[in-house]
């Protein structure tokens, strides 16, 4: 391979230099700082995530809450007393339900045995429903079933998490 002069002198110049080369300064305190302040950024960062997930769950349940406990219209009250009451709340969390399935859905579940505690829950929801046959306007077991429901409602939230709830 042919050198110019070009080539020759930069090729000198290169092999003058001194093959190791110390830096001015100590530079492990940097890099110690910046994993520091890295760390440091990303546990604060966790801490909004996670604060920012419990509000949005605290939203959720409000919001579910005022939709499944608002007043109803007199018009509708006068209609809905007894049993028809307890099959207008159950068909309502029926919708509810069904509809948050279907958004979760494909979603991995952040518990094995989810279904199992819905299950649960929805025996006791039958047993309120028993007890409310022999007394349908209870208003105890009215708050009761619409509870179980909310809590149906929160732990199919709960299990199927957004990915950026997760920390």
């Amino acid at each position: 391979m042919v050198m110019n002069k070009f080539e020759q002198e930069l090729q000198q110049k290169l092999d003058s230099l001194s093959r190791e080369k110390q830096p001015q300064r100590d530079l492990w305190k940097g890099i110690e700082l910046s994993l520091e302040t890295n760390t440091t950024e990303r546990a604060a960062s966790g801490f909004q995530t996670k604060h920012l997930a419990m509000a949005a769950t605290v939203v959720l349940v409000a919001t579910l809450s005022w939709f499944t406990l608002k007043p109803m219209r007199p018009e509708t009250q006068q209609n809905l007393t007894g049993q028809s009451l307890v099959q207008a709340l159950s068909n309502q969390h029926q919708q509810q339900m069904n509809a948050l399935l279907v958004k979760f859905e494909g979603q991995p579940a952040m518990t094995q045995n989810w279904k199992q505690q819905l299950q649960e829950l929805d025996s006791a929801a039958s047993a309120i429903k028993a007890a409310l046959e022999e007394d349908p306007n209870n208003t105890a077991l009215l708050k009761m079933l619409q509870n179980v429901y909310q809590q149906q409602m929160m732990l199919v939230e709960r299990v199927h998490a957004p990915k950026w709830q997760k920390i």
